[in-house]
């Protein structure tokens, strides 16, 4: 079992105050595990086994619990009096008003609880209503490549292993398959199918399906270009599949709910100002790009970006494109620190590339830190305060 130290710490921070923590993320990420590993953490340190209540709602055996008030009731009946219960409801979103029940538990002075959602929409509306200042938000991903090395025992380098993240995904599970590649092909089929169908298709009412895995597969094969809702219809249209931009927005907005893809805004860094228009995306994992574009979705540069946008969520940041003049940033990275930009690229080794990244980052006048990320193996460069490093080094820093 990785430990996702990270993710652990954050509960671990957390326990015992008043607040309801709650994870999110992608279907298989991670989750479910995550609590596993608190759970035995919990156990070692003073917490009898009758003090945890641990329902996951994707379990038929629970699922006469899908009624709020029946929930709240059959979690009450369990509570030990005069002790701290930990309460943690998993894939809470498939109860109807559950935030009424959360709630109701939450003005308990006994209570810690912990809920996890495979899905933006859970957190939004009435919940974040409700419970405005009652909960912090545990935003997880599947495993950074960091993690992944830990889990991948197999005696290889780490570009090799880099190449096998690319191609076998960051879902945890598929560290189960090892080499066995159809495997591993058939579990991200099930999983991508599981998404579209349950968590997009039922949940928003979409009955074309063969048109939201075109539009899908559109996004996924164009992360880290420049797309606009308008852009995709038009390019599904000219394909001779029509479909008017109301329907691509309802089916963008799904699939970036059910956490499939990160919209990414554009800064302009110089106007201080966040533009609106021609947006990025980022898929939350590469193996799924491999598996359903196979060869055709092999651009090392745009998957690298995708690559390290998700480390740079990871590491706290709020992330941006950036927009210099006529010049893009690929990544404006902010956080509580400031601010930290990014150029990527497979290689820059050409001349004329190199130029081309450094002039975007020499277009900032601002002191902050400026990188290049590059998959070159050469050592460390410096060019007048501007750092060229390898990205593999860094994704594992």
């Amino acid at each position: 079992m990785i430990p996702r130290n990270e993710y652990l710490d954050f509960l671990i921070r957390s326990k015992d105050k008043q607040i309801i923590k709650v994870v999110s993320g992608v279907r298989r990420c991670g989750k479910s595990t995550l609590f596993e590993i608190y759970q035995n953490y919990l156990l070692k340190n003073g917490v009898s086994k009758s003090q945890i209540i641990y329902i996951n709602f994707e379990d038929i055996d629970y699922e006469h619990l899908k009624n709020y008030r029946t929930l709240y009731d059959y979690i009450v009946s369990l509570l030990i009096n005069n002790k701290m219960n930990y309460i943690f409801l998993d894939e809470i979103q498939h109860v109807p008003m559950f935030e009424k029940c959360v709630d109701s538990l939450f003005i308990k002075k006994n209570t810690d609880i912990h809920l996890t959602g495979s899905n933006a929409y859970f957190m939004s509306g009435e919940l974040a209503t409700l419970l405005s200042g009652r909960y912090v938000e545990l935003k997880m991903l599947p495993l950074s490549f960091k993690e992944y090395c830990i889990g991948n025992t197999e005696n290889k380098s780490s570009r090799e292993k880099y190449r096998d993240y690319l191609e076998n995904s960051s879902f945890p599970y598929t560290l189960q398959y090892g080499k066995d590649k159809k495997a591993i092909r058939d579990y991200l089929e099930s999983l991508y199918n599981t998404v579209i169908l349950k968590d997009v298709a039922v949940r928003y009412k979409i009955s074309d399906l063969m048109m939201l895995e075109s539009v899908t597969k559109f996004i996924f094969e164009n992360i880290g270009s420049r797309l606009s809702i308008t852009k995709i219809a038009n390019t599904m249209t000219s394909n001779g599949r029509k479909i008017d931009p109301k329907t691509v927005e309802k089916f963008v907005k799904a699939l970036s709910d059910c956490l499939l893809f990160y919209q990414t805004k554009r800064y302009d860094v110089k106007g201080k100002q966040y533009l609106r228009t021609l947006e990025k995306y980022y898929a939350v994992d590469i193996g799924l790009r491999h598996m359903l574009l196979g060869k055709k979705g092999v651009d090392q540069g745009h998957i690298l970006e995708n690559i390290v946008y998700l480390e740079l969520l990871r590491r706290g940041y709020d992330v941006y494109v950036g927009q210099a003049d006529n010049l893009e940033i690929d990544f404006v990275a902010m956080n509580e620190n400031g601010v930290s930009y990014f150029q990527v690229s497979a290689s820059v080794r050409d001349e004329n590339t190199l130029r081309r990244e450094l002039t975007s980052l020499q277009k900032i006048s601002d002191h902050y830190p400026k990188i290049i990320l590059t998959l070159d193996e050469d050592p460390s460069a410096d060019y007048e305060g501007i750092k060229c490093i390898n990205a593999i080094d860094w994704l594992l820093a």
